[in-house]
């Protein structure tokens, strides 16, 4: 595929899939919910309070509980109406977080910026998946993390959430190869029960990692 054509896969995909979002987020109710992961809480309840960004942030439930907690919260989607509802959700919880309309590779930061990325169920086509990942490695520090959760490939056929197509969910090896600049401090998949508003309900097939950018 050449540069032009992966182009206009790119703004195909991102076209689309905002449509998609604005329509899902224009429900009345929090579609996911208003509490944060459980993976996520836990993770952040964990580390020193810093600068964090939250790529594919909808709705906003998981940046506004770092937000609440200390942290210096970023985040960035394609869809206005999941924005409207994080600031909403925000303005609820009486806490400030920076949202930005746009897809993650026209995010615009310097390099080293952030001391931590959560990626809350973040998928992409493969062409893109590991273009993203690796943007996101380029803007977080060195001795930063990057937090995961998303769907493995034991969920594909499963109602509980995710992707409909293979290529969209994880599987150990693919993560291990788009972050190799980082330290793999934990890498597991797990057979969960989710609930999580309307989309997020039952049993599902998890993957979740921390990965720690190498000082070199």
């Amino acid at each position: 595929m050449t540069r032009c054509s992966n182009c206009r896969a790119f703004c195909f995909y991102f076209i689309t899939m905002k449509e998609f979002w604005n329509e899902r987020y224009a429900e009345t109710q929090y579609v996911y919910g208003e509490k944060p992961n459980d993976y996520l809480k836990e993770q952040l309840l964990k580390l020193p309070a810093g600068k964090i960004l939250f790529p594919c942030e909808g709705e906003g439930r998981n940046a506004v509980f770092a937000a609440a907690n200390h942290w210096d919260t970023f985040a960035c989607d394609f869809s206005e109406s999941g924005r409207e509802k994080a600031m909403a959700l925000a303005h609820k919880n009486e806490v400030i977080i920076t949202y930005d309309i746009c897809d993650i590779l026209e995010y615009q930061t310097s390099n080293n910026s952030f001391d931590a990325i959560a990626l809350v169920f973040a998928h992409f086509p493969e062409n893109i998946r590991r273009k993203v990942h690796h943007k996101l490695l380029d803007m977080l520090k060195p001795g930063g993390v990057i937090i995961l959760i998303g769907f493995n490939k034991k969920q594909l056929g499963k109602s509980s959430g995710g992707p409909k197509l293979l290529e969209m969910l994880f599987d150990q090896e693919m993560l291990r190869e788009d972050f190799e600049r980082c330290e793999i401090e934990a890498l597991e998949e797990k057979n969960v029960l989710l609930s999580e508003g309307h989309y997020h309900q039952g049993e599902a097939e998890i993957i979740r990692g921390i990965f720690r950018k190498k000082f070199q």
